[in-house]
């Protein structure tokens, strides 16, 4: 493709990509389709997706589980590609270079949370531009957007990544989406050595949680529902697994935890999370978004001076930062490579709990369809 495209901003390419159109019960099927793509305008540049990986928010996107899904739907924002054509104005990266692009392609970029570098809470009316199902952008116009599930993708230079060269590139995808949503908090929330952290759920999410707070280094505890997870865990860092089915292991832990990461995707009840917390210690909902299962005990919330908050991926300067840690302390997601072609099977793997801990689709198999 790289050959045939012109540099002409009222032009637009056809890009192969596989999406939801809603004609399925819940939206929850993905079809080969073809979507359309502006060329680049000058601040913009066009890459040719190599890997992107699967997030449980796609699911949800696609199902409309939050009633809020655009159709056609073409998720996907766990992105590493190619730079294949530059706008005029791009000058902080050329063609050819490896890029990735997470949650965000675009915000007000005016805004007090902007321009702290947190473009994930841009106060603008609409917020910011999501890299799929982000029908707004700032000014209150767009259409819209289809993400990492297909062939190429146009975005602004600001809201590109570069990833290191220490990073196996088919490896790195998630953590421009699962790497920043747990680095995000446990930076933000001061985790250091000598900290207790315990990590809810040793998912997509939880697993690059535990070896990020273990980076920090802080003593860190697995806490699942898993026996099965304990060996895995272990391997990723943990310095102990805690079974949160077992009741008499939770009450020994109670008030233990200086900082808990809950990563679970779905409703859930916090209560019994709520007593693993210290004196002032902070839990932290980045998986759920949505009500919790049943209403929060606000007693033993103030009886120890705890915080319940929750944290939303990251900015893009975070978003490089954590890469950088990545690299450094030699982090890469646990993950299984998959082609194009069997992106429904993986939805069902996930939603069943098949899968350890993160699927990436290899994007040259869409050239196959």
């Amino acid at each position: 493709m790289e050959s045939t495209i012109v540099n002409d901003e009222g032009k637009k390419i056809t890009t192969k990509a596989y999406g939801a159109s809603g004609s399925f019960i819940g939206g929850k099927t993905l079809e080969k389709m073809e979507i359309e793509r502006n060329l680049p305008k000058s601040d913009e540049v066009l890459i040719e997706i190599l890997f992107c990986g699967i997030c449980h928010s796609d699911i949800h996107q696609v199902n409309n589980d939050w009633n809020n899904t655009i159709y056609p739907c073409v998720p996907g924002h766990e992105i590493i590609g190619k730079i294949i054509q530059t706008g005029s104005g791009v000058h902080n990266y050329a063609l050819h270079d490896i890029v990735g692009v997470g949650c965000m392609i675009d915000s007000c970029q005016h805004c007090k949370s902007c321009e702290a570098g947190e473009e994930q809470y841009c106060l603008s009316l609409v917020g910011p531009t999501m890299t799929y199902n982000g029908y707004f952008k700032a000014d209150g116009s767009g259409f819209n957007t289809f993400g990492g599930f297909s062939s190429h993708i146009v975005v602004k230079e600001n809201f590109l990544v570069s990833i290191p060269s220490e990073l196996e590139i088919s490896s790195a995808a998630p953590i421009v989406c699962a790497g920043v949503t747990t680095y995000s908090p446990l930076k933000h929330w001061g985790v250091k050595a000598g900290d207790t952290v315990g990590i809810i759920g040793i998912g997509g999410l939880g697993h690059m949680a535990v070896m990020i707070a273990k980076a920090m280094g802080a003593t860190v505890t697995a806490i699942t529902t898993s026996e099965d997870k304990r060996d895995a865990a272990m391997q990723l860092g943990a310095d102990y697994v805690l079974l949160s089915d077992d009741a008499a292991d939770m009450t020994a832990k109670e008030c233990t935890f200086d900082f808990l990461l809950c990563t679970i995707p779905t409703s859930f009840d916090i209560n019994e999370y709520i007593n693993l917390l210290s004196p002032r210690g902070t839990i932290i909902t980045v998986g759920l978004l949505g009500p919790y299962e049943t209403a929060t005990n606000n007693m033993d919330v103030a009886k120890y001076g705890r915080s319940i908050a929750g944290s939303l991926i990251g900015g893009i300067a975070e978003t490089q930062e954590v890469l950088a840690f990545c690299a450094t302390h030699q982090i890469l997601p646990h993950v299984e490579i998959i082609k194009i072609q069997d992106v429904n099977q993986a939805f069902d793997h996930i939603k069943n709990q098949d899968i350890r801990f993160r699927y990436v689709i290899d994007m040259k198999s869409i050239q196959n369809d």
